[in-house]
């Protein structure tokens, strides 16, 4: 929804699909990308930073007034913008050529691989912020926005990604909430292909 993703094509390819001269260090093809790694993303004034997968929403307290203690990877898309633990976060896209998902029971289960149909770049819709981590470290981090499913992911899964067209990528970076908003919805059926992923190291980056 996504749980893991996978990133393989040349970030000079990423760049160019999102608009971006400024291009950061190559990196190997990535298969693999678990929460609690560094992912490449998109930031407004079109920047690729890398961040981790992950928030640690230290201060942040939920409609209670508790404090918020889980790492969130993924938030809700019809409550991001209204949580009080999600206040004063920035909008960002994960790049990505698909994403992952399980189906079965524990020690049983089968791996799906998602990607799109076109081979074309995924970019998801995420929030960031950034971590005063001890020691007076800053970790800059990242959660991906999650909405109902497409028909074509339905079987696998009962969430999926938001994922943001590459001519809306200005609305979702700096456009007003409510333009933001009606970005996020499902993908339109048709456009992604859900096959086995029986070739893939999960121990391997």
């Amino acid at each position: 929804m996504p749980g893991r993703m996978f990133l393989e094509r040349p970030l000079t390819e990423v760049a160019s699909d999102v608009g971006i001269d400024d291009v950061p260090k190559d990196e190997p093809p990535r298969r693999n990308i678990s929460p609690g790694e560094d992912v490449i993303v998109c930031t407004p004034g079109h920047r690729l930073e890398r961040m981790r997968w992950g928030m640690i929403p230290v201060g942040r307290v939920n409609a209670r007034g508790r404090p918020v203690l889980e790492t969130i990877i993924n938030a809700r898309s019809e409550t991001v913008f209204d949580k009080t633990a999600f206040e004063g976060v920035g909008r960002a896209v994960v790049p990505a050529d698909g994403w992952y998902e399980w189906t079965g029971k524990a020690r049983r289960k089968k791996a799906w691989r998602i990607r799109p149909r076109s081979g074309d770049l995924l970019l998801f819709a995420a929030i960031t912020d950034v971590w005063e981590a001890p020691g007076g470290r800053s970790v800059h981090q990242v959660a991906t926005v999650t909405c109902e499913p497409s028909a074509d992911v339905r079987e696998v899964h009962h969430r999926m990604g938001v994922l943001i067209e590459a001519d809306a990528l200005e609305t979702w970076l700096h456009g007003e909430e409510s333009l933001a908003r009606t970005l996020m919805r499902p993908f339109p059926e048709g456009r992604l292909i859900v096959e086995p992923a029986e070739d893939v190291d999960w121990n391997a980056p």
